[in-house]
């Protein structure tokens, strides 16, 4: 049986996974990713170490897949989008710590061209947010800073990427300097009406565009691997951001369809087809699929803290030993007590965008305990998942007769029907929430001729569970403007 080993590099996790051609995933080796936060806002990852890992869980799949009886016949690469990475093209070594997307540094470079009126130029070419979120600021910040780095940024010697292109980079052994559409989308550098890099966004941040990478559709012939490096050269014929890659991984290819992904922050998006909607009340458009010539769109709204939340507790408060504790800890209270978890840690997303907002618990009192607090952890991934797509409403026109979910925290039946009750609509649980890698598996998959199209491999996937909502209307909007008190209190 045929299979592609599908590589999910992720903000807190490197993982590889086989996906066999009935879309089932039959082993997966995964590597916790430590996060270094040298300064307040800033957020790095060691892409050696990213490497590292990449190379050990492949290599862990691959040998499975003998044992198997698998015959692995591609690559697809899912990965952290916006986290930058600027390496020598000779040596190969990177210049600098990769700087994630979580990271803020680049937040005065934004603003000061907020101040010089230019976001609405910068919305209409690239669909996003002038915010330090996205790539270009922590480039610039990058070549402004590490000595000599303009220079031989200039000179051609450096090579910027996301991880998809840095990892692409290693693959290949310093053969092909690539990323896909929806990696280039998230940079800030990418105009998405024209499908290619934007020479007066580059200007604006002062980027040398020598030192991009080609722009590739998501299902194509990236290069082959080298064979010392796994073990094997295999086609790498799949790349694509990890949120298009659940999308995708959902089945959500018709105008319309949505998900969110609960992970280390919170995605929601949703497939506008072949029509860029650009936002009136500060949500994204971005690249969702770019394939045979054409370019498919979505709406997204990202909020950074979801699972970083209750992580939160865990490691910090010593409140959980365990994620899973957290739904008995939900389930033993009536109700919240009117405690809130404003979860502003490293500022506030969609639809605020505030990179200066700061955490805020309020509402307790004496009678607060452990399980308060883990509760309003939960219970803020809901508040955060309906002022997205209350916006993403607003702007569309699209309604949402049911939303897809995906991603680490969806494993927990107390907040899918949480988010069902919030949400006030259906929450459907795929049996399979490997998502974003099933994305990069079937991009790859049809790419080397697994599957005919896209649809086929999706239709595929099983659904596991339907939530449907069961509070009651005055209690959904009581919870509702508890919770926007509190983002109140945090943004003035």
């Amino acid at each position: 049986m045929k299979a592609v080993l599908a590589i999910d590099q992720g903000t807190t996790s490197t993982r590889s996974l086989l996906i066999d051609e009935a879309t089932a995933v039959r082993a997966a080796f995964r590597v916790e990713l430590v996060q270094s936060y040298p300064a307040a806002g800033w957020v790095e990852h060691d892409p050696e170490a990213i490497w590292r890992d990449v190379v050990s869980t492949a290599r862990d799949a691959l040998d499975k897949a003998v044992g198997l009886g698998l015959d692995v016949a591609a690559i697809g690469i899912a990965n952290q989008r916006e986290t930058c990475v600027l390496w020598d093209r000779e040596s190969g070594q990177p210049i600098h710590p990769a700087i994630v997307w979580q990271d803020r540094r680049g937040a005065d470079w934004c603003q000061r061209f907020i101040d010089d009126g230019l976001e609405p130029d910068v919305r209409n070419k690239t669909g996003l947010l002038l915010d330090s979120y996205f790539t270009a600021s922590k480039l610039a910040w990058l070549l402004d800073t590490i000595p000599s780095a303009r220079d031989l940024a200039e000179r051609g010697r450096l090579a910027f990427g996301t991880i998809d292109c840095f990892l692409l980079w290693r693959l290949t052994g310093g053969k092909v300097h690539a990323t896909d559409a929806t990696n280039a989308s998230r940079t800030l550098l990418f105009d998405i009406g024209k499908m290619a890099w934007c020479p007066e966004l580059c200007r604006m941040f002062a980027i040398p565009m020598q030192i991009l990478p080609q722009v590739r559709e998501n299902d194509a012939l990236f290069g082959m691997s080298e064979r010392h490096v796994l073990g094997v050269s295999l086609p790498v014929t799949g790349m694509v951001g990890d949120q298009q890659a659940a999308l995708i991984g959902q089945g959500c290819l018709g105008r319309g369809d949505a998900k969110i992904t609960l992970g280390t922050g919170g995605f929601a998006m949703q497939n506008t087809g072949s029509h860029i909607c650009h936002s009136e009340h500060r949500m994204l458009a971005t690249v969702a699929c770019y394939s045979a010539g054409a370019a498919h769109y979505a709406m997204e709204g990202a909020f950074f803290v979801a699972g970083a939340g209750v992580k939160w507790t865990r490691d910090k408060l010593g409140l959980v030993a365990s994620s899973a504790e957290t739904e008995v800890m939900a389930r033993s209270l009536p109700d919240n007590a009117g405690v809130y978890l404003v979860p502003a840690f490293v500022g506030l997303g969609a639809p605020h965008w505030n990179p200066t907002a700061r955490a805020v618990l309020t509402g307790m009192t004496f009678g607060t305990g452990p399980e308060h607090i883990v509760r309003a952890a939960l219970e803020c991934v809901a508040y955060q998942a309906a002022d997205l797509l209350n916006a993403m409403t607003l702007d569309s026109g699209l309604t949402f007769d049911a939303l897809k979910v995906d991603g680490g925290m969806v494993v927990n039946d107390w907040l899918c029907q949480f988010l069902a009750d919030i949400l006030d609509m259906s929450i459907l649980r795929p049996a399979n929430i490997e998502t974003t890698a099933l994305g990069a598996a079937f991009l790859a998959g049809t790419g080397a001729g697994i599957w005919s199209a896209l649809p086929d491999a999706t239709s595929r996937v099983p659904l596991d569970r339907h939530f449907v909502p069961t509070m009651a209307m005055t209690e959904r909007n009581r919870l509702l403007s508890g919770w926007r008190d509190a983002v109140r209190h945090v943004l003035c």
